[in-house]
């Protein structure tokens, strides 16, 4: 069972620490909350279960957004990360979190990201690190930044997938009802991320699209659903998704794949099929370039690190 260690003190932000609680709070992990002693953040008060001094001896630490970026990070929370960091820690910050990473110099010479509002505020404070505003997220492996708000679940959730695959993620979102998946490298600025009405058009699409991934959808399939025009639908879909129809279709068939690969013995025929990518080989070319490694590395590379983590 992995730890996974919040480091809080006061000034901390209540969104993104609560988002953090309630992904990493599942059974698969141990969550501590780290801090000098009771913290104050808005109205909220917060007892730690142990002290700053015991991020190193957590598997993942995860820094929550900072309140005013404007005011140095207390220097006992920066040593303290650093720490866990050099202890061989994986450090991750949600939002403006970043700044108390990059005050501990975990982000010279690498890409980071933080809430679009600072990320200005960053790049010129921190000369050497490479600040993209553009991303949901950034991995670096051993470090991690996010955007902000709604993009510290995204990262939460790509933690979790990291350490017990997709299934598992995808079973937390259901439960929070948040997207399973948003890709780290999607834009900031998406108008409206997920359908903001019950009678939204794409609300009951999603979810009948998904339950048809083993079919041939047609962006004509979709907008014949949906009621409306192939134009009009891409039009909800670049809104809601940042995406075109088929990109978003593309990308359910390749999270299936990844479910079944993980939590099946089917072949890659088998999965192809079940996943509307018809043959082993269109499987193969697509979920190469989207992930970088062929079905059946990903299967054996995960297979492989669930195996450790049950050890």
């Amino acid at each position: 069972m992995e730890t996974v260690a919040l480091a809080v003190t006061d000034g901390m932000l209540h969104f993104e620490l609560s988002v953090a609680h309630e992904v990493f709070g599942d059974p698969a992990y141990e969550l501590v909350v780290c801090g000098p002693g009771p913290v104050r953040f808005g109205r909220f008060r917060l007892d730690p279960d142990a002290g700053l001094d015991q991020l190193p001896y957590a598997d993942t630490v995860i820094v929550p957004g900072w309140a005013d970026v404007d005011v140095e990070p207390p220097a006992e929370l920066v040593d303290a990360v650093r720490a866990a960091h050099e202890a061989g820690v994986r450090v991750a910050s949600l939002c403006t979190g970043a700044f108390v990473l990059a005050a501990a110099g975990l982000l010279d010479g690498r890409r980071a990201t933080t809430h679009w509002a600072h990320t200005d505020v960053l790049a010129a404070r921190y000369p050497l690190v490479e600040v993209d505003p553009d991303v949901l997220y950034v991995d670096n492996g051993s470090v991690l930044t996010s955007a902000g708000k709604a993009a510290a679940m995204d990262l939460c959730l790509h933690l979790v997938r990291l350490d017990h695959g997709s299934a598992h993620a995808n079973t937390i979102a259901r439960r929070l009802v948040v997207p399973p998946h948003r890709s780290g490298g999607q834009a900031q600025f998406v108008t409206a991320p997920v359908p903001a009405q019950d009678d939204h058009p794409l609300t009951e699409l999603f979810p009948w699209a998904i339950e048809r991934l083993d079919q041939p959808l047609t962006v004509e399939d979709l907008a014949r659903r949906a009621n409306m025009s192939s134009r009009h639908l891409g039009r909800h879909f670049r809104t809601v998704t940042g995406a075109t129809p088929l990109q978003w279709l593309l990308t359910q068939r390749i999270r299936r794949a990844q479910e079944l690969l993980e939590s099946s013995g089917d072949s890659v025929d088998a999965i192809a099929a079940a996943t509307g990518m018809g043959t082993a080989t269109t499987l193969r070319r697509h979920f190469n370039r989207t992930l970088g490694v062929p079905p059946d590395t990903y299967r054996r590379t995960f297979r492989r690190s669930t195996a450790c983590a049950g050890t």
